[in-house]
């Protein structure tokens, strides 16, 4: 019997519900865990926001407007936490400054499920084995004009969670993906009482091939994705900013359907829902729901967040994301913190559920750690 890890698929959070038949689900959906607590204390957002060591998963156009030559960032993210305690997102970032206009961004992130037991009786002494999926990424940004910069980006994705059985091949599965990204942040402007700045950006994340998790020719699509957002920060003085932001997501993999037009979505739908191309899928994603505009609107997620920065070293941070009832059901508030003493900076936060359905990281406290090296430059 084939072993791949369903667990992967049911638990990550690409879908937290998959009773809906039509929520759309993808391979490796660990890609789409907010990595980071800065971003995962403002909902889960992090394209239009302002740029920080872990941009290279939210938009890594960002890193032509960094401050400082150099940037690191770690993090850590534990899954379940109330059912088991070995299951966790890892992350590493680090950025480079070439020259005031670009800059090299690295990123790892690895997903480990813990120790899994097999054994086929009660009495048979188990066979310990860990699965784990993980990414190797890099991106290259440029700014094309002082407000402005874009990136391109690559990613090796690695996804372990096949169980040698027998003479059966057990390798991991492999793809390639690339990024292409763009960024905007205007000059400060003064209105009446405060100062203020606009953002906005997108991100074309993880577009490529399907992943093979077996001999058999079985292949999923990846998680491709768009994301746009804008936001403004209010600068009411040196001292003190208020950034609000919003962002919206929409996955770029065609939705499940009935294509047989037997009123159910059965192994052929699957069969031939398997063979539609990645490149295809990404414009037929458009227009392909079967309910019409209404059902495309509803595949898109949307969130809302907000930044209070005192002195740029205490941040305090809320907010909320939102995906429709029936393609996933992912509701929840986010709260978080930052506190940064010299090159140091420390950010925390915490998720609430609003939902029917318990998102897989409801009460769960995420750390963040990021050092900033060089010398700060003023860029306007």
């Amino acid at each position: 019997m084939k072993k791949f890890i369903l667990l992967a698929s049911i638990l990550l959070v690409a879908k937290v519900s998959s009773q809906q038949e039509r929520a759309i689900t993808t391979a490796v959906p660990f890609l789409n865990i907010a990595a980071d607590a800065r971003s995962s204390g403002m909902g889960d957002m992090g394209v239009a926001t302002p740029m920080d060591a872990f941009s290279q998963q939210w938009n890594p156009s960002k890193y032509a407007f960094a401050k400082q030559k150099l940037g690191v960032g770690v993090s850590y993210t534990p899954y379940l936490e109330s059912i088991v305690t070995d299951i966790a997102l890892l992350s590493a970032n680090v950025y480079n400054k070439i020259n005031e206009g670009s800059a090299f961004g690295f990123g790892v992130r690895f997903f480990g499920l813990g120790e899994i037991e097999l054994r086929q009786t009660a009495t048979e002494d188990p066979r310990i084995v860990e699965p784990n999926e993980f990414s190797v990424e890099g991106s290259y940004s440029l700014k094309l004009s002082p407000t402005f910069a874009m990136s391109v980006g690559g990613r090796f994705i690695s996804s372990n969670l096949r169980f040698q059985e027998g003479t059966q091949d057990s390798q991991a599965a492999n793809a390639f993906a690339v990024d292409v990204s763009g960024f905007y942040r205007s000059r400060e402007i003064a209105y009446n009482s405060f100062n203020g700045r606009w953002r906005g950006g997108f991100n074309i994340s993880n577009v490529g091939g399907k992943i093979q998790y077996d001999g058999g020719g079985q292949e999923e699509f990846l998680p491709t994705n768009l994301k746009f957002g804008g936001g403004f920060d209010f600068i009411f003085d040196p001292d003190n900013v208020l950034g609000i932001y919003t962002e919206f997501n929409k996955l770029l993999v065609p939705t499940p359907r009935d294509f047989d037009g037997d009123g159910d979505i059965d192994g052929e739908d699957t069969n031939e829902y398997r063979q539609i191309s990645f490149f295809n899928g990404i414009f037929e994603s458009f227009g392909d729901a079967p309910d019409g505009f209404s059902e495309e609107l509803q595949e898109v997620t949307w969130a809302m967040g907000a930044e209070y920065r005192y002195l740029e070293s205490f941040m305090l941070r809320a907010g909320y994301f939102n995906e429709n009832e029936e393609k996933g059901s992912r509701q929840f508030f986010t709260l978080g913190a930052g506190f940064k003493f010299k090159s140091t900076q420390i950010d925390l936060s915490y998720l609430f559920s609003t939902a029917q359905v318990r998102n897989p990281l409801e009460n769960t406290l995420r750390f963040s750690l990021t050092f900033n090296f060089g010398e700060e430059i003023y860029i306007d």
